[in-house]
């Protein structure tokens, strides 16, 4: 069984890997975001980042949007964190929140704050 969009997601863990090689952990997650889309575009990866996103009640538009941090290649949305503490089930809640407002079938979750880098795959 393949995974869905496999050859993306590799792309992009290795874009966050060489981000964290190139800069470890322990800055914010703003110094991060400013790397990770950097290396994206020097990836030659579609990115638009703080893509806004409306968000709908009983099919009534909210007057609040969220912006997720990066869609990549059109419709992955890839979450950053910089957490000492590590990924928490908030991390992920966001994420998944993230997933059903937008329509995007996969979201990564990545985090830099730690010795060693962290990621999740989420797939709706």
């Amino acid at each position: 069984m393949s995974l869905i969009r496999e050859e993306e997601t590799y792309k992009i863990i290795g874009m966050c890997m060489e981000v964290y090689n190139e800069l470890g952990f322990g800055f914010s997650e703003i110094i991060y975001k400013d790397a990770l889309e950097i290396e994206a575009e020097l990836c030659n990866v579609s990115v638009e980042r703080e893509k806004p996103f409306l968000v709908y009640y009983k099919v009534r538009k909210l007057k609040r949007r969220y912006n997720a941090d990066f869609v990549m290649f059109g419709d992955i949305i890839v979450e950053i964190k910089a957490s000492a503490d590590g990924l928490c089930e908030e991390n992920v809640r966001q994420t998944i929140n993230y997933m059903k407002a937008s329509g995007c079938k996969l979201a990564l979750l990545v985090n830099f704050g730690r010795k060693g880098l962290q990621h999740k795959r989420f797939v709706l």
